[in-house]
C-alpha cells in the first residue's frame, strides 16, 4: 500500500500486520555495533570474512590524520605505530573496512575513534570526495599499493584532529611531524606498503 506525507497503516489495513523480513525491529545503529549476542543480518563470521578476502574486493577507508592551525593549514601529520604480523613495529595510516549497512562517513568516524579514541575529536570532510583511490594486491608488484591479506579498495581522505588522541585497540602510539621538515622523508619511509605514498598525495592535495 503506498505511503504518503509519512502516513503510518492502522492496525486494520490489509498488510499493516505483514512480517517484513529477518531486517525487522533492527536499527541502523544494529548493523554496525551488532544486536545483543548476535551480529546483524549481513555480517560475517571470522571465516567467512577470511573466505571473502580470498575471493572479493574490499572497501576501506584510510585518513591520513592532521593538525592544522587557526587558518585551517596543515602543519602536522600524523602515524600509528603498530605491532606488525612479524613482531616488528610498524608505521601506518588509520584505516579499516567499511561495514555492511555503515555509510563513509560513519566508517571514518569509527576507524578513527578506534584508533585514536573517543576524544579525538575529529573534523569530517564536508565531501565524501577521496583526495585518492588505492587498490591494494595481495601480489607484490602488481601496484605500488600491497596488502597480503587481500584485494583492498580504500577510498582515502584527510581528516583534521582537533582532540586528544589516546592510542586504542592495536596502536601503541601516535606520532606527529611537520610536514615542511626533512624528519618527513624519514617519516614516510618508515611506512611500507605504498602508505607513505599516500601520506605525500594527501599532503599535495592539501596544498602543502
Amino acid at each position: 500500500m503506498p505511503v504518503l506525507n509519512d502516513e503510518v497503516p492502522d492496525p486494520d489495513d490489509f498488510d499493516a500486520d505483514r512480517p517484513r523480513g529477518e531486517f525487522d525491529n533492527i536499527t541502523p545503529e544494529d548493523f554496525v555495533r551488532g544486536s545483543g549476542h548476535h551480529n546483524p543480518p549481513g555480517w560475517l563470521g571470522p571465516a567467512d570474512i577470511d573466505r571473502a578476502r580470498r575471493q572479493l574486493p574490499i572497501a576501506y577507508v584510510e585518513i591520513v590524520p592532521v593538525r592544522v592551525d587557526d587558518l585551517g593549514r596543515v602543519n602536522r601529520v600524523g602515524s600509528l605505530l603498530r605491532v606488525g604480523d612479524d613482531g616488528d613495529i610498524e608505521r601506518t595510516l588509520i584505516t579499516g573496512r567499511v561495514l555492511f549497512h555503515e555509510s563513509l562517513r560513519e566508517a571514518i568516524a569509527r576507524n578513527i575513534a578506534k584508533d585514536l579514541g573517543d576524544i579525538a575529536l575529529p573534523v569530517l570532510p564536508s565531501s565524501l570526495q577521496p583526495f585518492t583511490v588505492a587498490e591494494f594486491f595481495p601480489t607484490p608488484g602488481v601496484s605500488e599499493f600491497y596488502d597480503p591479506r587481500q584485494h583492498a579498495i580504500a577510498l582515502c581522505y584527510v581528516v583534521a584532529i582537533a582532540g586528544d588522541c589516546k592510542p586504542q585497540d592495536e596502536t601503541l602510539d601516535v606520532e606527529w611531524v611537520d610536514p615542511h621538515s626533512e624528519v618527513l622523508d624519514q617519516f614516510v619511509a618508515q611506512m611500507p606498503n605504498g602508505h607513505g605514498r599516500l601520506v605525500r598525495q594527501a599532503l599535495a592535495w592539501a596544498g602543502v
